[in-house]
């Protein structure tokens, strides 16, 4: 399987409000950069589509690091969250509906097809593909993108 680096980050211009993403694919010493948003949206949807579009973008099965700065994302798939969800029909422990069902449920189909490992990055500090993530997704609502 190609061994991929997925860097990720989602931006939100108020919670809710304007917001943006950004990705960095690594592969063989070859990059791509993909970036996108929302006119109203939340940082924690910003931050799943990240990992989404990055994992979308994949056109076979590959071993993925998936870098991100969201404990939320991150630690969800780590600790199998998503498991408990599941058994208690996408309820919390507290008996509310999961925030973001689309989405993990898109990720949870993502990630059957390739083998990833996520890893938790400190935002905004010295990681430079972070770093870049963060620019491209603060790009995306500066300029609006919505794709």
């Amino acid at each position: 399987m190609p061994k991929v680096e997925i860097y990720t980050d989602g931006a939100c211009s108020g919670n809710p409000g304007p917001g943006g993403w950004g990705v960095v694919l690594l592969y063989q010493g070859r990059r791509k950069e993909l970036s996108g948003g929302e006119p109203n949206t939340t940082n924690q949807r910003m931050e799943l589509t990240a990992a989404l579009k990055g994992l979308a973008s994949l056109k076979r099965p590959c071993r993925v690091t998936l870098y991100s700065d969201s404990a939320y994302l991150v630690n969800a798939f780590r600790q199998r969250w998503f498991d408990r969800w599941q058994v208690n029909g996408w309820k919390t422990t507290k008996g509310t509906p999961v925030e973001n069902q689309d989405l993990w449920q898109e990720l949870l189909r993502l990630t059957e097809r390739h083998q990833v490992e996520w890893v938790k990055v400190k935002g905004h500090a010295d990681n430079k593909e972070n770093n870049r993530c963060d620019e491209l997704a603060r790009a995306a609502i500066k300029n609006g993108a919505t794709h």
